[in-house]
């Protein structure tokens, strides 16, 4: 019993042929699947974040509460 003879010549043609285009569906599906699962989950959550939010009013408790060092709070 005698083994096979190893593909010498267009072994790297041959399995490019195949590898690349499975690598370039796999990299595009990764792709959609985060734009959709991540992305899309994301824009929704600063969308809701940013319905109500009021930056004077962030702004004036970080002040109170003596986040920032150029700033005074009110009571002084």
């Amino acid at each position: 019993m005698s083994l096979p003879k190893p593909m010498m010549r267009g072994l790297l043609a041959k399995r490019t042929r195949i590898v690349l285009p499975m690598a370039f569906v796999s990299c595009g599906g990764l792709a959609l699947f985060y734009k959709y699962v991540v992305g899309e989950r994301r824009k929704r959550t600063y969308a809701e974040f940013y319905k109500n939010y009021d930056a004077t009013k962030d702004f004036n408790a970080m002040r109170e509460a003596g986040v920032f060092d150029s700033v005074q709070p009110s009571g002084k």
